[in-house]
């Protein structure tokens, strides 16, 4: 008879909205959990972490296994990074110190080619993924996280020591596997640059007419000039993606607005950022796939013009 194969051990670098929420559900599926704070470390560890979830309920985890740095957590196979892309160049040291020998390390983060400012720093003997996320969840207080709808991970896989295709789409069949066991909806992507693309034909109209706007989800959708502007600039970020060599699903523009109609009123992220005077995450978000479509030939007016109104904002706001 043989032993029971051990669940791999799972690490949470930067506990915010995104790796709260997702490190609670693995936690309580059984995974062996561990969570690297900074400025809400004492809170979590007096108090634990609280999700009001409107699909799966009031979930707490307590005590939680927390440190507030990384050279004190335990060697971890799987590393789900829920920090901004604004703090990527700063990562590197914490991934390394977290990592166990052939570690993944899974990106929970919004915009294009955020891998790639990662890559260069870690050892090559670590796989880097992406997971795109489609959730609407937002932290509330220190612990605190309110989920409010959705919560899909599709994943991706960047680069490392993966020898060939089918071993790449293994290991992005281990980690939607991850969430799949903790009930959350996962699926392999096999083109990561593509699924990117995807996600941002929400991100970029979604999050920053938040912060020009001032409104969220139920607001923007309620408007016929706002809603026309939603669907001017879903079309750019296709057009941009398809003169970078992606094919973007059928209707998946019309499927994004027709789902946030469903939404409950939602603040993306950015507006969040905005109204704690943290940077926005407009390199990601705006000029990466800027700077991709024009290197492809093709122009991008409104979403250029959305990005320098939020340049502005954010630079006098922080």
């Amino acid at each position: 008879m043989t032993g029971a194969i051990a669940r791999p051990r799972v690490a949470i670098i930067g506990t915010g909205a995104i790796g709260g929420f997702y490190g609670v559900m693995l936690a309580r599926a059984g995974f062996d959990v561990h969570f690297l704070l900074r400025s809400e470390f004492s809170a979590v560890a007096e108090r634990g972490l609280h999700v009001d979830s409107a699909v799966h309920g009031a979930l707490t985890l307590n005590p939680v296994q927390a440190y507030s740095s990384a050279q004190d957590m335990p060697p971890c196979d799987w590393l789900l990074v829920g920090a901004k892309t604004t703090s990527n160049a700063d990562l590197a040291p914490a991934l390394i110190a977290a990592a166990a020998p052939n570690a993944k390390v899974l990106l929970l983060q919004n915009g294009l080619d955020v891998e790639d400012s990662l890559r260069p720093l870690l050892p090559d003997s670590l796989h880097i993924l992406g997971g795109l996320c489609l959730v609407c969840v937002h932290r509330t207080e220190p612990g605190a996280i309110t989920h409010q709808a959705l919560g899909t991970v599709n994943v991706g896989y960047h680069s490392g020591p993966a020898a060939d295709e089918p071993a790449r789409m293994a290991i992005v069949e281990e980690g939607a596997g991850l969430f799949r066991s903790a009930g959350i909806e996962s699926q392999a992507m096999p083109n990561l640059h593509q699924a990117r693309w995807q996600k941002l034909v929400w991100n970029i109209p979604y999050n920053g007419l938040s912060v020009l706007l001032g409104a969220g989800t139920t607001q923007l959708m309620a408007d016929a000039d706002s809603r026309e502007l939603i669907k001017a600039l879903m079309a750019e970020v296709v057009l941009g993606a398809e003169a970078c060599g992606h094919t973007m699903p059928a209707g998946c523009a019309d499927y994004l607005f027709t789902m946030t109609e469903k939404l409950p009123d939602y603040w993306p992220s950015m507006y969040h950022d905005f109204l704690h005077k943290r940077p926005l995450e407009l390199a990601a978000i705006y000029a990466r796939p800027l700077a991709a479509a024009k290197a492809a030939g093709c122009e991008l007016p409104r979403i250029e013009a959305l990005y320098r109104g939020l340049s502005f904002i954010d630079r006098r706001n922080t």
